[in-house]
């Protein structure tokens, strides 16, 4: 699989040993950076460009870091198409791929170690969206609201 991966110097630790591990297990991995450790970058320099390369199918799925994972969460959510969440345990892993066709997932590199961490992104990655009428119902109700201004609201 074709994956991106982003992390500001929160997740910077996390996100080199992931892309060496996914690297070996044959995956190719684009790395939108941090390239190296700057205590003073900011994580919507590098999340951005990955949710922007999931959008336009450039890459297939994306792992976002930052040091919680929420601003990684909220910075790759501005993205039209991308639907990007923080991610703590295995089975919202899986799930939010099959039920909600999530293509971002966002992982906190100074809360989650890097034996879970692994966990959930290959779990992530084994997973496949269910395509029932149910979740493609509401991934469209999802898909109208980023084409609506926000006066419409």
């Amino acid at each position: 699989m074709r994956l991106g991966i982003a992390a500001d110097h929160g997740g910077f630790e996390l996100k080199e040993q992931l892309v060496e591990e996914l690297r070996e297990m044959g995956h190719e991995v684009v790395d939108f950076g941090a390239r190296e450790y700057d205590p003073k970058d900011d994580y919507p320099d590098y999340v951005v460009p990955l949710a922007q390369a999931v959008a336009r199918g450039e890459v297939e799925r994306g792992v976002a870091i930052c040091g919680s994972g929420v601003g990684a969460s909220v910075a790759a959510n501005k993205v039209p198409g991308v639907r990007a969440a923080l991610i703590h345990e295995v089975f919202s892993a899986h799930q939010g791929v099959e039920d909600d066709d999530m293509n971002v997932i966002c992982l906190g590199g100074r809360v989650t170690c890097y034996a879970l961490a692994w966990d959930l992104v290959q779990t992530f990655l084994k997973a496949r969206f269910k395509e029932g009428e149910r979740f493609l119902r509401r991934l469209d109700k999802v898909a109208r609201l980023e084409k609506i201004e926000e006066q419409d609201w």
